[in-house]
């Protein structure tokens, strides 16, 4: 998504344990979501400017990480089907581990009912490609098909709420403005 905006970049792999921030979470999954893409942002020792982020996703209250395995995937699946899932994506913008900005956006995706048949052939054309993503779908390409009602900003189904984060970047002028 940066790219696409054009916002020049380099990726750098954040130091930080999230499995134990999670573990450590009380809260919302709003919450979470802000508290990681921090922590990452935090991690990333030097000067330069660092942007944190993270998604979050819940369904009926249970948070959901990424499938472990094609049939965790499966099970996913079959647990998001008539249901509505709620995934926050956060961003933080930090420098020299102290944090200047950050956000966090809630959309909610109304999953239709899926069938045992579907899951299969969705996994047979998406595995494993969306054993990376945490909801188990990439909304850009034929994950668009688990859902028939979406509520909130495209990108931050994307997983980056890009808008007000390119707004943090020009009010800090590292974007033209």
């Amino acid at each position: 998504m940066l790219d696409a905006a054009g916002v020049a970049h380099r990726a750098v792999a954040p130091d930080c344990d999230e499995a134990a921030v999670k573990a450590r979470h009380r809260g919302e999954a709003a919450s979470l979501a802000l508290t990681l893409a921090e922590t990452k942002a935090r991690s990333v020792p030097g000067d330069d400017w660092v942007i944190g982020a993270d998604s979050v996703l819940e369904v009926d209250g249970v948070r959901y990480s990424k499938p472990v395995d094609r049939d965790q995937a499966a099970i996913h699946l079959r647990a998001f089907s008539g249901r509505v899932m709620r995934l926050s994506s956060a961003a933080a913008l930090a420098r020299g581990g102290t944090i200047e900005w950050a956000m966090v956006d809630t959309a909610q995706l109304s999953v239709r009912d899926l069938s045992d048949d579907f899951i299969a052939a969705y996994l047979d054309a998406e595995w494993p490609a969306v054993s990376y993503c945490v909801g188990v779908f990439r909304f850009e390409g034929i994950g668009v098909q688990l859902f028939d009602a979406v509520e909130g900003s495209q990108f931050t189904i994307f997983g980056l709420p890009l808008l007000p984060l390119l707004g943090a970047l020009r009010v800090r002028g590292l974007m033209a403005a």
